[in-house]
């Protein structure tokens, strides 16, 4: 980095083109605050940060890039052969098979198709909140559509129902699995519950600002009002401490983005000589396309998934084919090419309007790895 400038870090010497492009938003910015995080075949090769709201150890929840942790999780279970995406959910979680779900696969349930973005009635977020309430909620409610017919983004639920699949199969929670297994063993600065010690590095999620000039009105389907307005108390996933302190391992981890990029990278292409900890085959299976087309939930047209993870879309193009990984609601991404070996993270403190992934980090996670390979 320039001795001086307005981004902080380190960059391999390839990417000085990306550097001067970050100096760039970072100047017609001045509130712009962001970290950004790469690794290449396991070697940092970016390390950066910039703005008024965030230094180089900030801490953030970065909503859904948080998904990113099931996944993984998931994937260690395969590779140790204790669970099997083509099981019945049922057989690990025999109350689960209950209203018609009794033949749904962990492979269906974990790309979005069991039909329960919500229960019947609705979840709160008390219930949310909670290790095993809502799994048990979920697991008496009826799918709202058959499942395996259709796929709706699960955006809150993913992570009850991941966890609870785990708990059935480990005796443990995701939090507790993936702190144990995970986090803690591989260095991972990217927390489900963040610890009482680390709370001093806590940044909060700023709101976006929606331009005046834009009067459009996002729609959803009919599902969408139905999964994402939680009756009762309202909370802030980003920024209520009863959320990040419980980790939700859908919505409210937090951590740096050299965290999420390190948690991708020691899974996929292993850091600093190590060995990945997932084999090739089981990257393969849990980055594997599941399921493309029209979201009920979300009413978008071309939304992709693997097992857990999203996969590149026109909406989302972060890489190529075998490219998995996740953004979040306020501008964040987190994403693993396993074809070029680049692990990228992206979070920041204020996203662009109108939500989802920021467009300067899912170009620059797709550039970088026609750069560096």
């Amino acid at each position: 980095m320039r001795a001086g400038g307005l981004l902080h870090g380190t960059a391999d010497a390839r990417l000085s083109g990306v550097v001067d492009r970050l100096e760039g938003f970072l100047g017609a910015d001045p509130d712009l605050s962001f970290q950004v995080a790469a690794f290449h075949r396991g070697v940092s090769v970016l390390d950066a940060w910039g703005g008024p709201h965030m230094g180089e150890d900030s801490v953030i929840v970065p909503y859904s890039v948080t998904k990113n942790t099931i996944g993984i999780a998931v994937g260690l279970l395969v590779e140790r052969g204790e669970l099997d995406l083509d099981e019945r959910v049922a057989h690990y979680w025999p109350e689960f098979g209950a209203k018609g779900k009794e033949r749904v696969s962990v492979r269906q349930l974990l790309s979005h198709q069991a039909g329960l973005p919500q229960a019947t009635p609705a979840l709160g977020w008390d219930e949310l909140l909670d290790d095993h309430a809502a799994a048990e909620r979920l697991a008496a409610s009826r799918p709202f559509w058959h499942p395996g017919s259709a796929f709706g983004y699960h955006a809150i639920t993913i992570g009850n129902l991941g966890s609870e699949l785990v708990f059935r199969v480990t005796g443990r929670t995701l939090q507790e699995f993936y702190e144990h297994e995970i986090r803690r063993p591989h260095g991972i600065d990217f927390f489900l519950g963040l610890p009482a010690s680390e709370e001093h590095r806590r940044v909060g999620v700023l709101p976006m600002i929606q331009p005046v000039s834009d009067t459009s009105v996002r729609t959803f389907s009919a599902l969408g009002p139905v999964v994402f307005r939680a009756p009762g108390r309202v909370v802030d996933s980003g920024n209520a401490p009863e959320s990040w302190r419980f980790g939700h391992p859908a919505t409210s981890g937090t951590g740096t983005a050299r965290g999420v990029a390190r948690l991708l990278a020691a899974a996929v292409t292993g850091v600093e000589g190590a060995s990945p900890f997932l084999s090739a085959d089981t990257v393969e299976q849990i980055g594997q396309q599941q399921i493309r087309g029209y979201d009920e939930v979300l009413h978008q047209n071309d939304r992709a998934h693997a097992i857990v993870f999203q996969k590149p879309s026109q909406q989302l193009a972060f890489g190529g084919p075998r490219a998995f990984g996740h953004d979040g609601a306020a501008g964040a991404l987190a994403c693993v090419d396993p074809d070029t070996g680049i692990a990228f993270a992206w979070t920041i403190a204020r996203g662009p309007w109108p939500g989802g992934a920021d467009p300067r980090a899912v170009a620059l996670a797709r550039e970088l790895g026609t750069i560096l390979t």
